[in-house]
């Protein structure tokens, strides 16, 4: 310790609205064929809009440690498996209260079969039940509505319906959900094993509760850079943002965050 004198502590007379308590977040951002390395910098710049939420990045759910102590969760991932002791902790975690923002393909499990189809397995029903739902499949990317479907919901609260080109996505659903926004497909997911049962109405964002915490989906926000289909091929020669191009994918990025800072404290 240095004996040099720094004047007044700056500390002696601060108080709680002057330093808000500090909040741990946990963002797991990997994956396959999306450009990840876009979606986890634009996540950190939302997150860096709250001085108060310190993050750590990981690719996968495996820092068992990391997910125990987070306040929040937010993961934007695909095809991104966690072990089920991971799932467990997860579950544990939803139970005492914690609140997990899950962003477009977290929900996937997905296999390229020996006939060029894909395939969705059920091999995780735990991550599954606790996120609400799972991806089965997807339309070619092309426009479609979003419409609200609880308009009183703070969520969405003055949300108007709009168009987005992105990914559609057709969900087998678990539990009980309080849908927000929806959206109405009237086609097979093209390339998917079970492609014909994607025409219907597919949630688009809801909230899955879970004991004292919960689960707010978003399937929005595909997006793909030119080296992002490796192995698959070498060179994709759109850059792909979707949903990213809208103002109003931000403003629910926004919502999603205060709800996850909003959560009673431990």
């Amino acid at each position: 310790m240095s004996d040099t004198d720094h004047g007044l502590d700056p500390l002696a007379h601060a108080t709680e609205e002057d330093h808000p308590q500090r909040i741990d977040c946990v963002l797991v951002a990997g994956g396959l064929y999306h450009d990840i390395d876009f979606a986890r910098l634009e996540l950190l710049k939302l997150l860096a809009e709250h001085p108060e939420v310190r993050t750590r990045v990981f690719e996968d759910y495996e820092n068992l440690d990391a997910l125990r102590d987070a306040d929040m969760i937010i993961s934007y991932t695909c095809d991104v498996v966690p072990s089920l002791a991971a799932q467990e902790v997860l579950r544990d975690w939803l139970d005492a209260g914690g609140r997990w923002y899950a962003l477009h393909g977290t929900n996937s499990i997905l296999r390229l079969m020996d006939d060029g189809v894909w395939d969705a397995p059920r091999w995780a029903p735990l991550m599954m039940d606790l996120l609400g739902s799972q991806f089965v499949s997807h339309p070619p990317i092309a426009p479609y509505t979003v419409t609200v479907a609880d308009p009183s919901h703070p969520l969405v609260k003055g949300v108007e319906p709009f168009e987005t080109t992105d990914e559609l996505y057709h969900l087998e659903t678990h539990g009980d959900l309080h849908v927000l926004l929806e959206t109405e497909n009237a086609e097979e997911g093209t390339g998917f094993r079970e492609a014909a049962d994607a025409p219907g109405t597919h949630p688009v964002f809801y909230l899955k509760p879970r004991g004292k915490g919960g689960v707010l989906y978003n399937t929005l926000g595909h997006c793909r850079g030119h080296y992002d289909l490796q192995p698959m091929a070498p060179w994709w020669p759109t850059l792909d943002r979707c949903a990213w191009d809208l103002p109003v994918f931000y403003d629910l990025l926004r919502r999603g965050i205060g709800w996850l800072k909003d959560r009673e404290p431990a």
